[in-house]
Formats: structure tokens, sequence, C-alpha cells
């Protein structure tokens, strides 16, 4: 019998290199994400683990929230597009998931989600799905390009005809620019934006520790789209975007994906992730069709501790209120997602 131990991996002397020392490992997993929500969100990581000797055998992060308004739960994790369960003994899945539920009857949770695992829950109701988007950087970086659509081709070099030019960092004056940006997109879509202390966390965890960078595309001299990306081991992930409306027919979105795939493609990375899209986002995921990309289906996974079962979301309302946010102020989304997002995850 393997003995359960709950970690903190934030203070655990050589996570990061254990969790890599696992073939299914992403992002998410890292010590460095972790230390972004935890001082960001206040929420508490506990990830269950069994080791061996210093070896990773099983794996289910989660992270405990603790809200008055949506309630207390454990979530794997938190704002990430995907968090794989990591077994490299899978016959020691069972022994783990039964653990969480039982800490989570202790302490009164409403239910525990896990964004991934379906070779776990072969038969179980999922409660919600997205699609994932995978880029393969094996090629070099003619036989990318050459596998993309003949659109995306075209918008690539439409950008770079108009004159938008593109540069890459990870300092707080392209997060402050970045940020600027992503506040309007975000009204765009009806949805407040993350407040500006989560970004400033991922300076300060992720981009200061050379796990991610900034994209940021310029057109006389103004920035006018940009994106963020994450890295760790030898896998990328396109985590967030952003523009101006107002230079759209520029195509700058497609010029920032594509010098960021240039750089993770010479930097010898093996994977490239364009993360989660909502399946009724036809247009997003066109967009990442166009990239050659593979497309496969995530599955999240709630149980409920209460009645014992899994269930598929109870969230029944529409997407009809972003019409009402998408014509709110600036200001006020801002102070929307500074409330709000702690009690989301």
């Amino acid at each position: 019998m393997h003995k359960i131990e709950i970690i903190d991996p934030t203070t655990y002397p050589g996570w990061d290199e254990m969790v890599l020392s696992t073939p299914d490992y992403s992002f998410f997993h890292s010590s460095f994400w972790a230390r972004t929500l935890t001082g960001s969100y206040g929420y508490k990581p506990i990830y269950f683990a069994v080791l061996d000797r210093g070896r990773l055998l099983g794996l289910i992060p989660l992270m405990a929230i603790n809200s008055n308004w949506t309630g207390h739960r454990g979530v794997s994790l938190p704002f990430s597009d995907y968090c794989e369960p990591l077994f490299p003994e899978p016959s020691l899945f069972p022994d783990l998931f039964n653990g969480i539920v039982e800490f989570g009857k202790k302490f009164r949770w409403r239910y525990v989600e896990l964004r991934g695992g379906e070779s776990f829950f072969p038969n179980m109701v999922s409660s919600s799905s997205y699609y994932l988007h995978t880029l393969d950087l094996s090629a070099n970086e003619s036989e990318l390009f050459s596998g993309f659509k003949d659109s995306t081709r075209r918008n690539i070099r439409k950008a770079a005809r108009e004159g938008v030019q593109v540069r890459i960092g990870n300092s707080f004056l392209f997060v402050e620019e970045f940020y600027r940006l992503h506040c309007m997109t975000r009204k765009i879509h009806g949805l407040p934006p993350q407040p500006f202390y989560f970004f400033r966390n991922i300076c300060d965890h992720i981009l200061s520790s050379q796990q991610g960078m900034l994209v940021l595309a310029y057109y006389e001299k103004k920035v006018i789209a940009g994106a963020v990306y994450f890295h760790f081991g030898k896998k990328a992930i396109y985590k967030y975007g952003a523009s101006d409306k107002a230079y759209q027919h520029l195509r700058p979105n497609d010029l920032v994906m594509w010098e960021a795939i240039r750089y993770y493609c010479g930097k010898k990375y093996t994977n490239f992730s364009m993360g989660r899209t909502e399946k009724m986002n036809k247009g997003l995921q066109g967009f990442k069709i166009g990239w050659n990309t593979t497309e496969r289906i995530v599955h999240y996974y709630r149980y409920h501790v209460g009645e014992a079962k899994f269930v598929a979301n109870s969230d029944h309302s529409t997407f009809s209120y972003r019409t009402l946010l998408s014509h709110a102020p600036i200001p006020l989304l801002r102070i929307m997602g500074f409330l709000a997002y702690k009690h989301m995850g």
C-alpha cells in the first residue's frame, strides 16, 4: 500500500523536476503556475501525490476554493485549460481519488472538479467539454508554414506587408501594454477582465522565471495586438490573446501567433498548445485549425461529494448577459473582475 501525501508545490524541493519526469506533464502542473494562483487569489494548494524515493507515481493537483458566494470545492486546477492527472502507475488512481473524496467530505466541499482524465472515467458523465488544438513542432520552420491553411499564410503575409512589426519580451512594460488590450478585448466579448494583479503575478512568478513570454504587434509605434505564452520543459501553450479591433483588418493576431511558433520551433520545443476552445466558438476553432493543429476534446469531470456521483454542469445560463456587459465601461468591468475572479476558479 502506497502512502498518499498532500504536497504544496510552491515549497516542495525539486517539484518541477519530478513533474517533468512524467510524459504527460503540462505547464499547469508546475510550481510557477501554483505560485501565480495562490499569490493572486489566495487558493490553498492541496496536491495529492504518491511518491517513491523522489519519483512521482501518481498526482492529482488540487486547489481549495473557499467562497461564501460560489461554495467550497476542490479544482484541478483553477483557470487552467486542462490538467490531466499524472499517473506513471495508473493502478494508483482509484486510491488517490478516493482519498480526495474523503478529504472533500471532511471540509464540506460541494464537489471536486478534474479538468481532464477521461482515460480514468471512461463511462462517467462529464460536466463540460472543450476543443484542444496542438501543433507538433518537430518539423522545421518552412515545413510548418507550408502546412498552414492558405488563408492563414495570406494573413501572416498581409500583416508583414502592411508594416506590422512584432516584438517578444517578458518585462512589466510588456504586461502593461497587453493588459490595456486585454481589457478592450474582454469588453467586446462581454466579460470582465482578470484583475491586473493577476497579470502582475504572472510577471513575477512566470515571466521573471523565464517560463513565459509576451508577443506584441506594433503598427506605427502603437501596440495593436498581443498574446501571452507559457512554457515548461519542451511544451508551450498560448494562454491569452488580445487586440485592438480597429486594426483587425491588418491581421496582427496571425503574425503574433506565427512569431511565437517560430520562436518555439527555433528553441527546439516539441509541443505547442493553442489552449481550450468552447464548442460554440466556431470562429476561434476555425482559426486554430488553420495552423495545421491536431484537434481533440478534453472533458471536465465534476464529482458531487454529497451525492457521491458525477454530475453534469448545472449552470444552464445563456450568454445573453454578455451583450449587456459589452456595453459597460471598462472601469466598471475591471471592478467586476476584481471582485469576482477569486470566487470563480
